[in-house]
């Protein structure tokens, strides 16, 4: 049983993906297109300064997927891939709470573990370190960034399960709306602790070094020797819509992959429990 999950998993997961994909490339996409468009720009002018300082400029490296490839082909499997891989996860968890939190239907477990998996994987970890398009991020902090989501993740995701064990050992004593009350408080108190621990991105070493405190590393505006704006900060309306864009795109993978999933594992499970009772009314009478 076992696997016939797993695999309506994946098929969830790839058709989640999909859909998922289609909804980055009209909305995100876009985004994405406009802070290259400011790199590139400011790179120019990180050029012009540098020049008319003599210092020697810096040879652009080599792209090895134009944007059209990048934006349709590489996006695409990307985000199949991603729900697959996502979908497989899903339905191991599924079956491993499969009856055991309460009297719950396959159906609604399975709104309930892709809930689950929107809020541990990506909503939580998102609050402390948002998804940034390009331009917003220096090469040098590549491994402490992601270090330090790595991190967010996994205390997400253990906070999240030891949230579900807390419910379901609080049940007997307080009831069902007041444990799921005080487990739900319990994982926000401990992510919480979890966020104030870990350091912001702008806030890591190399930044303060270079750059000074600050809570991103969001550019800012180009000044010459002089103290004059030769090229803007990032555009604040780009970041905003590009981290809205990801998050609808992330609860729509999420919430297809429940809505799909949910009523094939209802079916495989309905057809094992009528195989089981079957075998069972047909047994004696083989005897």
């Amino acid at each position: 049983m076992e696997k016939r999950l797993i695999l309506r998993g994946v098929l969830a997961g790839a058709v989640a993906g999909f859909l998922a994909f289609v909804f980055a490339r009209i909305f995100a996409e876009p985004q994405i297109s406009r802070a290259i468009g400011y790199e590139s720009g400011r790179d120019a002018a990180q050029a012009a300064l540098d020049k008319a300082a003599g210092l020697p400029a810096e040879a652009a490296g080599a792209e090895l997927f134009s944007r059209s490839v990048q934006a349709d082909a590489g996006l695409g499997v990307g985000l199949v891939l991603f729900g697959t891989a996502m979908g497989a996860m899903f339905a191991v968890v599924y079956a491993v709470y499969l009856g055991r939190v309460g009297g719950l239907r396959p159906r609604s477990l399975a709104l309930l573990v892709a809930g689950g998996g929107f809020l541990g994987l990506y909503l939580v970890p998102f609050l402390k370190y948002p998804a940034s398009p390009p331009a917003i991020g220096h090469e040098d902090t590549i491994g402490a960034r992601t270090g330090l989501y790595l991190i967010m993740v996994v205390c997400s995701l253990l906070f999240l399960g030891l949230a579900v064990w807390l419910g379901q050992r609080l049940r007997s004593r307080f009831g069902n709306w007041n444990a799921t009350l005080l487990a739900a408080g319990a994982f926000v108190v401990a992510v919480g602790v979890v966020m104030a621990l870990l350091p912001a991105v702008g806030q890591l070493a190399y930044n303060k070094e270079h750059f000074g405190r600050h809570t991103t590393e969001t550019p800012l505006p180009l000044t010459d020797d002089g103290g004059r704006i030769v090229y803007p900060g990032f555009p604040a309306d780009v970041l905003f819509s590009f981290r809205v864009y990801s998050v609808a795109a992330q609860l729509l993978l999420w919430s297809v992959l429940g809505l799909v999933f949910a009523p094939l594992a209802e079916r495989a499970l309905g057809q094992r429990a009528g195989a089981t009772g079957a075998a069972t009314r047909v047994g004696p009478v083989g005897a």
